[in-house]
């Protein structure tokens, strides 16, 4: 039964979409509050890039763009970077199916 469960949580983990702080593009590196031409420099253009909406600053004076770039597949991931006005906010992967 404990075989069973643990192999269940690892199913589990596997099969969720994961978060990292960098990402690496051939021989370069990627981080998280880089800038979208350094991203595009690094790692080229992306597959896909979708316009998710706006978002307001902490303050609302002002509106920034957020956008999904997709990358892949690499091995049989994906990598998606969500960019919030023109610095890079989040970099998660997911297997493709």
């Amino acid at each position: 039964m404990h075989r069973w469960l643990a192999g269940l949580a690892l199913a589990l983990s596997v099969s969720q979409a994961w978060a990292a702080d960098t990402l690496r593009c051939g021989s370069q590196l990627i981080s998280v509050g880089d800038r979208s031409s350094e991203v595009v420099q690094k790692c080229g253009e992306p597959v896909s890039r979708d316009l998710l909406g706006y978002k307001r600053s902490a303050d609302r004076r002002e509106e920034f763009q957020v956008e999904e770039w997709t990358y892949g597949p690499n091995g049989g991931m994906y990598q998606y970077l969500r960019f919030e006005g023109n610095r890079l906010k989040q970099i998660s992967s997911k297997r493709g199916n």
